[in-house]
């Protein structure tokens, strides 16, 4: 077994008695030298004295070796912070005294520093942040000057004096990316904009609606930005291709391009910026019916790479650039074609058969008139997913076309066949059927759809605006299907749990309604879809006879300035604040309260708008309710199934333009009215029979209700559509800046004339 091993007590005392017995042995050897010594010679003292002084400087080297665990020169050192070892700071040596240390703030590397001081969005704290040392200043400055707010003259012009001074602070002119003069566009000339020249690197320049400014001041400005990734010059009616030249020349790197409305550019200098500016990624061309097949074509050969393409009222517009755009294009994701009258089923027949765009998402081809079901076929074939399909006022498609657009499935969300004349239940019910994630929906003016097509509309469990504008035949069944699906019953077991009890609570998703001339729709059925649809911001009821009242007048919002005096008096829309104070004031006031009783149970309506309409049938011929079998709920559909939403924004608004202000085209007050016959059968036939229900009144129609069919066709045989022209206009406003460069639907089309 091992020894222990001594403590530090024991060693230090050996060390101690070792060392007093080499010092004693050291001192006798040193007397005996000094007495052999004096017996020398004179002669040799002075040699002698030197070999002893070698003798005593060496004397370290010849000493004996000392103990491995020697320790001594650590305990007999009377302090310890003088010792061998080197000097052991205490606790008074550890103070802190040196003055370049510095806080914790200010020991942060620049990088922290920036990424805190770009999170703060007021030009002011920027400022008092940027006025606190110089540090703070060369990591704030570039932050504040990235984007100067250009909204007055007076912050215009100092930023101008600061931009032009000859030796400033900090190198200013570079660090601006971005320049808006839109909020300034009514007074901007040349003046405005030249010392802004001056900035080389912006990468972003808006100058919308800028019509005093002409190419003298332009050139000089975007020939100083190489670096510009985004330029709106939309409205600047006076700018020509000589800026597009300078552009092409000096802005390579150009991505996004909006020239709507300026119509002085010709075909051959957006050649040559195509050409120059292969990166083009967002393009906008609204407006500028001067251009032909060869300027649109010129970017389809050399911008493989375009995201959107707005072609909005490109009247000399042909097959050609379509086709071209869609089979080159490696992204196309957005195309939009309204209004562009010369486009029919050539443009996309001529596709390659085997070819399929799977980022085509958004399709606008508005009052393209030419395009029939064919076409429709074979955009379906071609782009699968698309989420947002635009049809409206192309006037020859049929149920065909509808049955083609269902294959969308869950892909579809936004679909506008307004105008589309010949449309029937039959397709809305397959619509319906097979695509369940429609959110926006506008059917207006289908004269030949009836409450079958809202009730099926109704079970949509994502839908948040509808249109049904001049539906004529739809009556109040089909707005107590809208407020029967926006309201759903759940058992709740109260704190017992002894029992449960049903309470009915909103989960409505509905925003807009649109519901204009849809004559026959009373009082009880409107105060019913107000109080169920709790999200509701918009309810337009133009021409709607029993909304034509007085006391109702304050919350109706102001008609357009442009209106007749007879367009005023039928004027009826409520939004916003508006339909707060409609819902209100029709819940509190007694002279409705009448109309808030013996209204149809709405878990009943939702139940049956889940059950098996055959069933339904024949419940109300005497067969026991209990074999009638509910269909799959369609609101436990799977959702994680990987397909994301496309941001619409304010492209998503669903309207529609009255039209005929004041046209009545239904059996109101005795008068008659012929409605368009219906078109043939479509060739498919509807395979699911479950979409099929009873006669509209049947079961749901509150007491106040007349039940009566419509009015039977007559021969006669509707033209072409021409109400709500300038569906898609452009804003005429300031616009934002250029980097989503997405075009908009106007929002409330249903107060604009035809």
């Amino acid at each position: 077994m091992r020894p222990p091993a001594p403590s530090l007590d024991v060693i230090a005392a050996r060390n101690s008695s070792a060392t007093a017995a080499a010092t004693a042995t050291a001192t006798a050897a040193t007397t005996a030298a000094a007495a052999a010594s004096s017996d020398t010679s004179a002669t040799n003292n002075n040699t002698e004295d030197a070999r002893e002084r070698d003798s005593r400087s060496s004397s370290s080297t010849n000493s004996p070796v000392p103990a491995d665990n020697e320790e001594s020169d650590f305990f007999h050192v009377a302090n310890d912070s003088q010792s061998s070892l080197g000097v052991v700071p205490n606790l008074q040596d550890m103070q802190v005294t040196d003055p370049d240390c510095l806080p914790t703030v200010a020991a942060l590397p620049s990088e922290i520093l920036i990424s805190i001081f770009s999170r703060i969005t007021a030009p002011g704290e920027l400022l008092n942040c940027m006025l606190t040392c110089k540090r703070w200043a060369r990591n704030v400055v570039e932050i504040l000057w990235h984007r100067p707010s250009c909204t007055s003259w007076t912050k215009h012009s100092a930023i101008c004096a600061t931009l032009g001074l000859e030796t400033p602070y900090f190198t200013y002119t570079d660090f601006v990316k971005r320049i808006n003069l839109a909020a300034l566009a009514d007074r901007v000339n040349d003046g405005s904009v030249i010392p802004l020249s001056v900035c080389t690197r912006v990468e972003r320049l808006t100058l919308t609606n800028c019509q005093g400014l002409t190419d003298l001041g332009l050139i000089p400005l975007v020939r100083s930005s190489h670096h510009l990734l985004a330029l709106d010059i939309s409205g600047d009616i006076n700018i020509t291709e000589s800026s597009i030249i300078a552009i092409a020349e000096n802005c390579r790197r150009l991505q996004g391009l909006n020239v709507s409305n300026c119509k002085q550019i010709s075909n051959e200098s957006m050649a040559q910026l195509a050409q120059s500016c292969k990166f083009i990624k967002r393009l906008k061309l609204n407006d500028c019916d001067q251009l032909n097949d060869s300027a649109v074509v010129a970017f389809a050969d050399n911008c493989p790479n375009i995201l959107e393409i707005d072609l909005h009222q490109c009247s000399n517009i042909g097959n050609e650039p379509v086709t071209a755009l869609l089979s080159k294009g490696r992204s196309l994701r957005e195309l939009r074609l309204a209004n562009c009258d010369l486009i029919d089923d050539g443009a996309f027949l001529s596709l390659p058969s085997n070819k399929v765009y799977e980022h085509l998402r958004i399709l606008d081809l508005t009052s393209c008139t030419r395009l029939t079901d064919r076409a429709v076929e074979k955009i379906i074939d071609a782009a699968p997913r698309l989420r947002n399909l635009v049809l409206a006022k192309c006037s020859n498609i049929t149920d065909t076309a509808v049955y083609s657009i269902s294959r969308l499935g869950k892909n579809l969300h936004y679909v506008h066949l307004g105008h589309c004349r010949h449309i029937t239940d039959d397709a809305v019910k397959r619509l319906v059927q097979c695509c369940n994630r429609i959110r926006y929906i506008d059917l207006g003016c289908c004269t030949h759809l009836t409450d079958e097509s809202v009730i099926q509309l109704a079970r949509l469990p994502k839908l948040k605006r509808i249109g049904l504008v001049k539906c004529s035949s739809i009556t109040d069944e089909s707005m107590y299907a809208l407020a029967g699906a926006n309201r759903h019953a759940q058992n709740r077991r109260n704190a017992s749990a002894s029992n449960s009890r049903r309470h009915e609570f909103h989960t409505g998703s509905l925003e807009r309604v649109h519901l204009s001339y849809c004559t026959n729709l009373t009082l009880p059925s409107i105060i019913r879809l107000l109080n169920c649809c709790p999200k509701l911001t918009h309810l337009s009821l133009t021409g709607v006879p029993a909304f034509l009242r007085d006391d109702l007048e304050s919350f109706c919002r102001e008609a357009p300035p442009d209106f007749t005096e007879h367009q005023r008096a039928v004027f009826c829309v409520f939004s916003g604040q508006g339909v707060s104070g409609l819902r209100q004031y029709l819940n509190t006031q007694p002279d409705f309260a009448e109309y808030h009783l013996h209204q149809p149970t709405l878990f009943a309506l939702r139940r049956a708008l889940q059950t098996n309409p055959d069933a339904a049938q024949g419940q109300g011929q005497g067969v026991n309710p209990a074999i009638a079998t509910e269909i799959v709920d369609i609101d436990a559909l799977d959702e994680m199934d990987g397909v994301e939403d496309d941001d619409m924004g304010d492209g998503s608004e669903i309207a529609l333009d009255p039209g005929n202000l004041g046209a009545n085209n239904n059996q109101v007050n005795g008068v008659n009215s012929a409605i368009p016959p219906p078109p043939p059968p479509p060739p498919h036939p509807n395979p699911n029979p479950l979409f099929r229900t009873g006669s509209p009144g049947s079961s749901y129609a509150p007491p106040t209700q007349d039940n009566h069919a419509a009015e039977a066709p007559t021969s006669s045989t509707a033209g072409p559509s021409i109400a709500g022209q300038g569906l898609f206009t452009a804003r005429n406003g300031a616009g934002p800046s250029t980097a989503s460069m997405q075009g908009q639907i106007e929002e409330d089309e249903d107060v604009q004339r035809s």
